[in-house]
């Protein structure tokens, strides 16, 4: 991510100024209230996935409105879904309003009118999603049932989608041009999955969106499932009340199996483990731990992807500490 703005090291007069001003730019115009304008303070950091944008913003007690006059005024037509991560949230659209806490999302259209605030106390932050509406591949009359209600991720979707926002927030790794448009494509496919499964419309989604989504999910399921020895295609299919054959599919779909990723996953927290200079378990329990319950199956696993035995890499791992 890159920083777009933080007012630190401005002189307290201008800060207001800069945010507003920041804010047409990187989000969508609004008119703000400070409660407190000499002590306000603000951080902006952003990064590019295509033609979406992920943020992350942090900011003292504000009040945001968005005018149809403003609509009328300025309008990119904006999808904008925010994941609150700290403090006291609120926003009005749609005829809706919604009291938010750390963990909720909301989705809100810069083509209505809305209103937000932040309530008094220390600064409050968020993960906003933004992206064209025109990728959003809901019809409008789904978007605008969600608008402006809090989104509770309680099921599986919903986790991995807040999971999958907050990772790619956090990540500090090098993208390539094409890596960051396919990941704007999955996140605004993950999103929509989530908004039609709020309503019960997931029959909205084209197919290749709830391929797409159904994907995640069951990767998501595979992850929380990997110290179980009995992780096969046949308890996923059951997890998300398909067939196994459709598992299958999804899963060649993306250019893999669900083996594959079993797999990967497991010997990528072996990995991790085993590198761990701290981490004084047997190798044969690390193995144990991640779903090879038999040390001569980890063995065998671990030679064919690395090119050497569990012990042997994690002699050479901690060796470099």
């Amino acid at each position: 991510m890159r920083t777009v703005l933080d007012t630190t090291d401005l002189p307290s007069a201008d800060r207001t100024t800069a945010w507003t001003e920041t804010a047409a730019l990187a989000m969508v115009t609004q008119r703000f209230r400070f409660p407190d304008p000499e002590r306000f303070g603000a951080r902006i950091r952003a990064m590019e996935l295509g033609a979406v944008q992920l943020s992350t913003i942090s900011y003292a007690p504000l009040v945001s409105y968005r005018s149809a006059r403003l609509i009328r005024q300025s309008d990119p037509e904006f999808c904008q879904l925010a994941l609150i991560s700290s403090g006291r949230q609120g926003v009005e659209q749609a005829g809706h309003q919604s009291a938010l806490r750390p963990g909720e999302m909301v989705l809100y259209d810069s083509s209505r009118p809305f209103q937000g605030w932040v309530d008094v106390g220390p600064w409050s932050s968020c993960v906003l999603l933004q992206f064209p509406r025109g990728l959003m591949p809901l019809p409008d009359r789904v978007v605008r049932q969600v608008c402006g209600i809090a989104l509770r991720p309680t099921r599986g979707m919903e986790l991995v989608f807040r999971q999958m926002l907050t990772t790619l927030a956090a990540s500090q790794a090098e993208l390539t041009g094409s890596d960051r448009i396919r990941l704007g494509t999955t996140v605004v496919d993950l999103a929509a999955a989530v908004v039609a499964g709020h309503v019960e419309e997931a029959s909205a989604l084209p197919a290749e969106s709830r391929s797409s989504s159904l994907y995640h999910e069951m990767v998501g399921f595979i992850v929380r499932n990997l110290p179980d020895p009995d992780l096969r295609p046949v308890a996923v299919a059951e997890a998300h009340c398909v067939s196994p054959r459709t598992v299958h599919r999804v899963f060649q779909a993306h250019g893999t199996t669900v083996g594959d990723v079993i797999r990967r996953e497991r010997l990528s927290r072996c990995r991790r483990d085993l590198a761990d200079p701290h981490d004084t378990r047997p190798v044969a329990a690390i193995g144990a731990r991640w779903g090879f319950p038999r040390a001569s199956e980890f063995t065998r696993a671990f030679r064919t992807a690395t090119g050497m035995t569990p012990t042997e890499f994690r002699a050479l791992a901690q060796d470099r500490f």
